[in-house]
């Protein structure tokens, strides 16, 4: 069924939130879970979903992001019929720089692209969101309805619905209001940034508003607006498990925390519904004779010869004698050498934590990212 439906990813956004992170990636490009990177998620549920063509629409510091994209051997998305396309931007902003203006404008100007395979729906994605979503049963839903647009929702607490864009629904599944983040929300039906819509009718759309100077060229913002105006049938598809929008440094470490719940919703080792990912050559991990591990996700190449608790341990990261890693995330290749000690942090790739270094706290309100070598204690 997903040869009649192309989609389209959005990871053209700068995660500016990711500080350090995303000074020299893009935020789709961050790693997450041991061995993962954010883009393998939504590329994953395309092809697990029967997506055969996807474009990734790319921008900012994007060389390593486009790179990884290029190669859609990964996701089996490589065959004749099938394939994962860079796209990048061909207008320039006043800064002279090819930019998107917004999401719709990233659609817009890859018309010709999306004409070449003349579907019949158009699925369009965030690329730097943490869920497992078959995006079949949306369309299944999308027809059932008999929609022009279906978005996907999922219920947040009512608390945090302000911080949302709400869809408010007749009890049925149709949208009869769209409120972008409302102060006093009357719904906790959040947008997930994940749509379906009729190609023919968002073709004309979008053509029509690339001529509107007066327009942001974004779909929450414009066309959901627009078409609720007049009178289209637009549905909310709601989602049921896990998502988890990864662009703070707390919001990162706490997804990756979640993997240690044996019960944790992800499930990174479902056979049925697996997220692919770059395949690396690495030793088995090697935990020694004195190592002490309590509730963590290590991954291959890892090797320990302290103590770690409670965290996660990316791709050939290392932990010295009588170093302790606590609360704590450490990405691809870092090194926590003998004595050091790392609390509630999150550290980037290649890090490495001196000789007796003490980084973060125990009760810090908030996560540390540690971005740079640490020194160690001389002596």
């Amino acid at each position: 069924m997903g040869s009649d439906m192309l989609a389209m990813i959005l990871a053209g956004g700068r995660g500016s939130r990711l500080h350090e992170l995303t000074n020299r990636v893009a935020k789709p490009a961050v790693y997450y879970g041991g061995k993962y990177r954010i883009i393998d998620f939504p590329l994953s549920n395309c092809a697990n979903s029967g997506i055969d063509v996807v474009g990734v629409l790319t921008q900012y510091e994007s060389v390593q992001l486009n790179s990884y994209v290029a190669a859609g051997t990964r996701w089996g998305l490589d065959t004749k019929n099938s394939g994962v396309f860079v796209l990048t931007p061909r207008e320039k902003a006043d800064s002279g720089l090819d930019v998107y203006r917004g999401t719709a404008d990233a659609i817009s100007q890859n018309i010709d692209f999306i004409d070449s395979y003349d579907p019949e729906y158009l699925l369009v994605l965030s690329g730097d969101h943490i869920y497992k979503m078959n995006y079949d049963k949306m369309l299944e839903f999308h027809k059932q309805h008999n929609a022009d647009a279906t978005i996907a929702v999922i219920g947040v607490p009512m608390k945090e619905a302000s911080r949302f864009g709400i869809m408010n629904t007749d009890g049925n599944g149709r949208i009869v209001e769209f409120e972008e983040k409302p102060k006093k929300p009357k719904s906790n039906l959040a947008s997930m940034g994940i749509y379906i819509f009729n190609w023919k009718l968002m073709r004309k759309m979008l053509i029509k508003d690339m001529k509107d100077p007066e327009s942001s060229h974004d779909f929450g913002k414009d066309f959901i607006p627009v078409m609720l105006n007049e009178g289209r049938t637009l549905c909310a598809w709601e989602f049921k498990g896990y998502w988890k929008d990864v662009g703070t440094i707390d919001s990162l470490w706490e997804a990756n925390m979640d993997l240690l719940d044996d019960k944790n919703q992800l499930n990174l080792n479902d056979p049925t519904w697996r997220i692919y990912t770059e395949d690396a050559a690495v030793l088995p991990q090697y935990i020694g004779p004195e190592a002490k591990i309590k509730r963590a996700y290590i991954t291959q190449g890892v090797e320990v010869e302290g103590s770690v608790t409670n965290s996660v341990l990316f791709t050939n990261a290392r932990v010295g004698a009588g170093a302790k890693v606590i609360d704590s995330v450490l990405m691809p290749g870092v090194v926590v050498e003998d004595g050091a000690t790392v609390t509630r942090a999150l550290v980037a790739d290649n890090v490495r934590i001196g000789k007796g270094a003490v980084v973060g706290k125990k009760n810090s309100e908030n996560i540390l990212l540690v971005a740079e070598d640490v020194k160690g204690k001389e002596g």
